[in-house]
């Protein structure tokens, strides 16, 4: 059988990033031939996201842009925006095949026997039954690679699609997790970003946890580093930042969600926690790991934010001893409480607020870089190249900037950190 060519495109999360990796390289396995989405294919496989409106409405603007370019391709729609507004994407008309949150991973047999012009194919369970855990790493990168440790979430933060789009909280044994990342040892990546959509909350139904996952992880020899993403504020124990300062493997850089600097909008968010604890988790992060790469995720805009919800927000945020903002305009999403609440902020003074919160970021990242210049680092070089340079990370997410050596992809150098460039990364000069 000729060998079928197929292209994927993911938004969103590193969670679906390390997902579709996983998918890819099981077709590729049954015969399917992956290429670049530019290229021409027979099956173009998007990966949707449905965080914000600006996700739904990327998907359906790829998926129209496709089915322009390509109109004899068949086109698969799944992930999160699909298992959550099926309809939405029926009502394009282009889409052939249409999987939900459980189905995804079954992509194989969906395409299997499937033509162009047949009955369009939706396969979506409820949400409910999305309860096993299909482990998921990304594998075509040599530099880093996306290790999904954990799927779903019990929350029930106002605002929020993610436990209607992806079920209930789950995550395998340690020994399943310490076994993939040997794989991807051996596959000479460097480092592993764990991945998931609430990753500390890992280990709930295996009576492990997260502190219990990283202490494994550390001892696995060959990766350089372990990379945590984004973890809750509340389940950001102490025992969780005092074993990375004491860890060898596990990066000094945190990325928790604080939402609003006002506890009132928190409390309207169903958070589950107070400005005063996470005052505390970054006071702590900072007395024992001075140099700790600190990002926030802020949401402005959210119903009910007042000029003195946002002022508090502002001046929590400038006052924490923090290296960069992800700023977030709030949207509202069906399905969710937030939809239905009162005193909506109007678009203009949340795009004001956004703007405000965006300079505040950059004033905290040149900052932190200004306050890091002079010391010394380890740097994981990519692949990429422009203007005859080359760029890369340091354990504490200080994005760096060298001359091109084609002998450093991959690896992982001692770098003296400079001054910062025009491209507002810092200028190394490697010294071993």
């Amino acid at each position: 059988m000729k060998r079928k060519n197929i292209a994927y495109f993911t938004l969103g999360c590193k969670l679906n990033f390390s997902e579709t990796s996983y998918i890819a390289k099981k077709l590729e396995e049954e015969g399917y031939n992956q290429v670049s989405f530019n290229q021409t294919a027979d099956y173009y496989v998007i990966h949707t996201c449905t965080v914000t409106q600006a996700a739904d409405r990327k998907s359906r603007q790829l998926i129209r842009k496709i089915s322009r370019k390509n109109p004899e391709a068949v086109i698969v729609a799944m992930g999160c925006y699909a298992q959550v507004k099926p309809e939405e994407l029926t009502s394009i008309g282009v889409v052939d095949i249409i999987l939900g949150t459980a189905e995804k991973f079954n992509l194989g047999n969906y395409l299997k026997d499937y033509r162009k012009g047949q009955p369009r194919i939706i396969s979506i369970s409820p949400v409910e039954k999305a309860n096993s855990f299909n482990p998921a790493y990304s594998g075509s990168d040599r530099t880093r690679s996306f290790l999904k440790i954990q799927d779903g979430c019990d929350y029930t933060c106002t605002y929020c699609t993610i436990p209607i789009a992806r079920g209930k909280s789950r995550s395998p044994y340690i020994k399943d997790i310490v076994s993939q990342a040997k794989n991807i040892a051996g596959k000479g990546v460097k480092e592993i970003i764990l991945t998931g959509v609430n990753i500390g909350d890992f280990g709930k139904l295996t009576d492990e946890s997260f502190l219990d996952l990283l202490k494994e992880l550390d001892k696995v020899q060959g990766i350089n580093r372990f990379r945590i993403s984004s973890i809750e504020p509340n389940l950001l124990e102490d025992d969780i930042i005092n074993f990375v300062t004491r860890s060898n493997r596990i990066a000094p850089h945190f990325h928790i969600p604080l939402q609003s600097g006002s506890d009132r909008i928190l409390k309207l968010m169903q958070r589950r926690y107070t400005t005063d604890l996470f005052q505390k988790r970054i006071s702590l992060i900072r007395k024992t790991l001075p140099e700790a790469g600190i990002g926030i995720d802020v949401i402005t805009g959210f119903p009910g934010e007042t000029n003195f919800d946002f002022t508090q927000t502002y001046e929590f945020l400038d006052q924490l001893d923090i290296s960069y903002l992800h700023v977030f305009t709030y949207s509202d999403r069906n399905n969710t409480k937030a939809v239905i609440m009162k005193d909506k902020v109007d678009s203009a003074i949340k795009e004001k607020r956004s703007k405000l919160l965006h300079k505040l970021s950059e004033k905290k990242r040149i900052t932190f870089y200004s306050n890091q210049q002079g010391k010394i680092a380890s740097a994981l070089f990519e692949a990429k190249k422009y203007n005859g340079r080359m760029s890369g990370y340091t354990g504490n997410y200080i994005k760096v900037e060298k001359p091109f050596d084609i002998d450093d992809i991959g690896s992982v150098l001692k770098v003296r950190l400079l001054d910062m460039n025009e491209n507002g990364n810092v200028n190394v000069e490697v010294i071993e």
